[in-house]
């Protein structure tokens, strides 16, 4: 599956140091092979977040939330 990182994603991902984008690579790579082993958002707290996921990385130091659009799963924020 392609993975797309929106344009405030990537200023995310490149304001990382280099370990932590490591194992941020790592779950991308993961998400590339199955892209629902991240847990739904849903709606929390008045704000629906229906169709986006989320998966830690670094012992829950960071999050990659992302949603599957078109066989394409889409980065939105780490």
């Amino acid at each position: 599956m392609d993975i797309r990182f929106i344009p405030e994603a990537v200023k995310d991902y490149k304001s990382l140091d280099g370990s932590i984008k490591l194992l941020v690579n790592k779950k991308i790579e993961k998400l590339r092979e199955d892209a629902y082993i991240g847990e739904e958002l849903g709606n929390k707290n008045n704000i629906d977040l229906t169709g986006y996921y989320k998966i830690y990385v670094a012992k829950k130091k960071y999050r990659i939330v992302y949603r599957i659009v078109k066989n394409e799963i889409e980065i939105i924020e780490i």
